[in-house]
């Protein structure tokens, strides 16, 4: 299965474009961002957990990263509500489930095969935030392969301050503006190298997940 398998071209999904589908287990549902492969595939979707659903124990061999934009996700390690960020890196398992439903952002067999850093971040805490000119950022992780993060930018700031790698972005609230296209919270982006340069932030800022990928990832 090819889904949006061109990373050399931009790629723009929005909420009015989601089209649910079913994944094995009943109860969970996925919509399908990007995907190279059938069941086990390199992947990036938006994962809607019914409440009172689960996943049987099974493991990530390339590792998997989620971030929770609703809703509450578990696991045998925690209960993570709306805004927890988590990293379980190439070769561990978990059995996921949600009591009261979860919507998540996640990305499977996207981590280097020796990154060995399990990562759970709040980022509704404060102090998870810097301020970085002109933008507050939560840093999630950083590697030679990728830098992740979130950004809160003001109204009609630059959303990208360099465009020299390829960069994904997922709305997480207000708008993005790129001329006289208006992307909303929901709205899942992913731009090569040297595109983005002239977005900004819309009437009532931004706030954004960003992943920056090295030229060789």
């Amino acid at each position: 299965m090819l889904i949006n398998a061109d990373f050399t071209r931009r790629v723009v999904v929005e909420p009015g474009q989601y089209e649910w589908s079913a994944s094995p287990q009943a109860g969970v549902e996925r919509m399908m961002l990007d995907r190279i492969g059938e069941e086990q595939a390199r992947a990036t979707s938006i994962v809607r957990y019914a409440p009172d659903s689960h996943f049987p124990p099974h493991a990530h061999p390339g590792g998997e990263e989620i971030l929770v934009l609703s809703g509450t996700f578990s696991d045998e390690t925690g209960d993570f509500p709306a805004g927890c960020y988590l990293r379980n890196p190439p070769g561990t398992s978990h059995q996921p489930f949600s009591i009261e439903g979860a919507l998540i952002f996640v990305k499977l067999r996207q981590m280097a095969a020796d990154d060995r850093r399990v990562v759970r971040i709040d980022t509704r805490t404060a102090s998870a935030w810097q301020r970085h000119e002109d933008r507050m950022i939560c840093p999630l992780f950083s590697s030679p392969e990728e830098q992740v993060c979130l950004q809160r930018v003001e109204a009609g700031r630059p959303i990208l301050v360099d465009a020299a790698a390829g960069a994904e972005l997922l709305v997480l609230e207000g708008r993005i503006v790129d001329g006289d296209r208006r992307y909303q919270s929901g709205a899942w982006l992913r731009l090569p190298a040297g595109d983005g340069l002239g977005f900004t932030a819309g009437e009532k800022g931004a706030r954004f997940y960003l992943k920056i990928s090295s030229p060789s990832a």
